[in-house]
This record gives C-alpha cells, structure tokens and sequence, in this order.
C-alpha cells in the first residue's frame, strides 16, 4: 500500500511538457558548438533548407541550415567532405529527434580543402576556362589601372609605390574585403563593375586590372578560389593581372587571370614600364635616328655633286631647246599650208565630178524606190480591207445567230411596255398597254389583268379585254 501511495506522488507529465523540458534543457547545455564530421545524405530542399547528417566512426547527428543562411556559406556541402559545423544543438519534437542548426561551415584541416581545390580546379578547366587561347596581352603603357584590394593593408600601397617610381598612371581602386564571409562576392562584383564602367562615363574605364591581397594560409585565400571569382576574372573583356599571396602561393584566379604575378609589387611591374628606361631608349633612338639623318645628308650630298659635274649647264640645256621649238613650230606652219591647200584642191575636183549626169541618176533612182514603196503600201492596204471585211461578215453572223428574232421565227413574240420588256405576269398590271412583236411585225394590246394561275384564263389561254377600241386591236 505504502509502495503505490509513493508513485502516485511522482508528478506527470504530457508528452508535450516533456519534450519541451528536454528542449530548454539541450538548447541550454550546447547553445554554440562547433562539430567536426563527415557530411552524408546531403540535400537541397525545394524551399532553399539543406539538411545532412554528420558523422565519425561512432555516431551520427542531424544537421540543419536554414536558407538565409545557407545563401551565405563559404563552403557547399557534399556527401563525403569532411567539415566542422558551427551552430546550436535542439530537439525535433515531431520526430524526437535532436539536431544541430548549422550558422557556418568550414573545411576541417588543410588537406580537405586541398581535396576540394583540387576537384574545382579540374571541373574548371574541363569547361575551358583556363585554356591559353583566353589570355589576352597587356597593354603597353595603359592610361588607368584598376586595382581590385583591400584600401587599408600594405599591398595598395606597395603598388602605388612601386607604380609612382616606374611610371605614374591613374590608379582606381575598388576597395573589397580579401578574405572571410562576402569576400568572394565583392571581389567578383568588382571585377565585373570595372568591366561595366561605360567609355564615356564620369569615371574612365580602366586599361588593366589587377586583383592583389597579400600572402596568409590556404583559408585565408580561398576567397580567390570561389568559381564566382574565377568566372568572373576569365570573363573580363580587361586584361587582369592576378597577384594573389606569395610567390610560392597558387589560387585558381591564377590559372583565369591573363598574366600571374608573384607578388602585388611584381604586378604593379608588369603593368606599366619604367619610365627612365623608356626616357633613354627614346634618346638613344634620337641620337641614333639624327646621326642616320646626317649620314644620308652627307652620302646624298656626294651623290648629287657627281651628278652635277656630269651635266650640261642648264643654260645650254636652254637654249637648245628654244632652237628645237623654233624649228616645230616652222615646220608646223609649212604642213598647215601644204595640208590646206591639198584639201582645197580635193574639194574643187569633187564639185567637178559632181555633174547633172550624176543628180540625174540619183533622182531616177529616188523615184523608182518611191513607186516599188507605192505598190507594197497598195498590196498591203487592199489586204489589210480584205482581212477586216472577212473579220466583219463572221461577227454579224454571229450576231444573227444570237439575235432574238430567230426565237420569233419559231413562233414566240416579245411583249414590251414602254420599251420596257416584260418577261414575267407580275410585272404586267391591268389597263397596262403593249406591244407584242412578232416575227413579221408588232400589234398593240391592253392588258386586263383576267388570269389564272401560271398567268392564263381558266381555260389555259391568254384573254384580252373584249371592250377594246377596234384601233387597239385584240391580243389572239
């Protein structure tokens, strides 16, 4: 009796107060872990969730991530990477269940994300971004360098530095973040806003980029290891230089970039020449380019005066040329007389040979083509009245043969009413006078609108009315 008075004074409970309790009471214990695993049953939601399961030799844990945060990892999960999730541990009560809610994923030790590089590089270069046929050269001396970097660190002023002792240009720099959460993103949006800047805008379009971030660990670049950033560098209509960490460090901008350069300060060397040097090559060429000049001078000078020990003097040159025109125009004058007298006399034995014998001839001539003319318009004219009397009789032939007369011939007549034909009963109305032709003539009639059906008398004829005046005449 004492045993069962003593668990009715255990208190009780609902399903849902328990489950609340162990929710507050997990929530409150592990309210921010980070948890090392191995993502498995990784997948995306239709509403943007992603939901995996992590796991070690021992156990596995449920995962969560909500999509405003997934939108925002660094790090895309996939069955097989190995991750350390950051988050809060609490309860599913629909399922009693516990899980983790994920806030951030990053890759667990240096060798995962070697992996993960690694398999990004060749899906990468698979799609051809990375083929030497996408580089473009740099420009020689370009007027506006775009310089894609943090505004505080020491890299922008390095290359300001280095730029400013070779070869002073207009720099524009788009400040971004170069490493941690959004660093990607910026450094894409400033490559393609570079790219956006309008020729004529308020600001000048940049001749070459460079993207630059000084050395750190393989986390602390993979900013410039994201495909946003890579796609968007082998997508720049700018050649970009990519100098990215040191020497010895390798981001996949490098392998999109046109031109890599081992450190920030290298870049700002290939992208402007040293302008002392080109000062003196350019006087070099001067003064190699004006002793040429003095050289020719000299070699054309030595030239020109054996040509000219080996001519006449001008003035001899002159003058017989003079002599030589006198003599053209002498001669000239002599054929011009010649020539016109020629013709004159040409002309004086034509007029004589032109003599009424010949006039007569031609008019003879004339006058036969005129009567052989006559005769064919003649032929052709009588011809011509034959073939439309012919055309003529076939037409009024025709004519008779649809003319209504013949119809009157074989026994019909036509009935008019003021030259109006009258085909049907119904267009004659009583008292109406008529005019019936026949084939020998026409009679004139009165109609008295007596008919049957079918316009006829009862007795199948047509009737006239009998009260006529005998000038009228009767209808049959």
């Amino acid at each position: 009796m004492s045993e069962q008075t003593s668990l009715h004074n255990i208190p009780e409970y609902t399903v849902s107060e328990v489950s609340a309790a162990l929710k507050r009471t997990v929530e409150d214990t592990f309210d921010r872990v980070r948890v090392r695993g191995e993502v498995s049953g990784f997948k995306r939601a239709a509403s943007g969730h992603l939901y995996m399961n992590l796991k070690d030799q021992n156990a596995v844990i449920d995962a969560v991530c909500w999509r405003g945060t997934a939108r925002s990892l660094s790090i895309e999960p996939e069955d097989g990477l190995e991750i350390v999730a950051t988050g809060r541990v609490t309860t599913y009560a629909a399922r009693s269940k516990y899980q983790i809610v994920i806030d951030s994923i990053e890759l667990a030790g240096e060798g995962a994300l070697l992996k993960l590089l690694e398999e990004r590089r060749k899906k990468l270069t698979a799609e051809g971004l990375f083929d030497g046929d996408r580089k473009r050269p740099l420009p020689f001396l370009p007027d506006v360098i775009g310089v894609v970097t943090s505004p505080s660190g020491a890299v922008i002023r390095d290359i300001l530095h280095r730029l400013r002792d070779r070869f002073p240009r207009h720099v524009l720099v788009w400040p971004v973040l170069v490493q941690g959460e959004g660093a990607a993103e910026q450094v894409a949006a400033a490559i393609r806003g570079f790219n956006d800047t309008p020729e004529d805008g308020p600001l000048p379009r940049p001749d070459v980029l460079i993207v630059a971030r000084g050395g750190g660990s393989i986390e602390d670049l993979w900013a410039f290891n994201e495909e946003i950033v890579v796609r968007a560098t082998a997508d720049s209509g700018i050649p970009l230089i990519s100098a990215v960490g040191h020497e010895t460090d390798t981001t996949l901008i490098d392998f999109a970039s046109d031109v890599r350069a081992p450190t920030p300060t290298a870049a700002a060397e290939m992208a402007v020449p040293v302008r002392a040097e080109l000062l003196d090559s350019v006087q070099d060429r001067q003064a190699r380019l004006r002793r040429a000049v003095h050289r020719m001078f000299r070699e054309h000078r030595v030239y020109l005066e054996g040509l000219h020990r080996g001519l006449r003097s001008p003035k001899d040159v002159l003058q017989f040329a003079v002599q030589r025109f006198d003599d053209s125009v002498e001669r000239l004058t002599r054929g011009w007389r010649q020539r016109r007298e020629d013709v004159r006399q040409s002309l004086m034995e034509a007029r004589r040979r032109l003599d009424a014998r010949h006039v007569k001839r031609l008019a003879a001539e004339a006058r036969s083509n005129l009567d052989r003319l006559t005769r064919e318009l003649a032929r052709e004219a009588s011809r011509h009245v034959a073939d439309r009397r012919t055309r003529w009789d076939s037409l009024g032939r025709l004519l008779d043969s649809l003319g209504y007369h013949n119809v009157l011939d074989r026994g019909y007549a036509v009935v008019r009413s003021d030259d109006t034909v009258l085909s049907r009963v119904a267009a004659v109305m009583p008292g109406m006078v008529l005019d019936i032709e026949f084939v020998d003539g026409h009679v004139g009639a009165r109609a008295d609108g007596a008919t049957g059906s079918g316009g006829t008398s009862g007795h199948g004829r047509p009737t006239a009315k009998s009260g006529l005046d005998d000038k009228q005449g009767r209808l049959l």
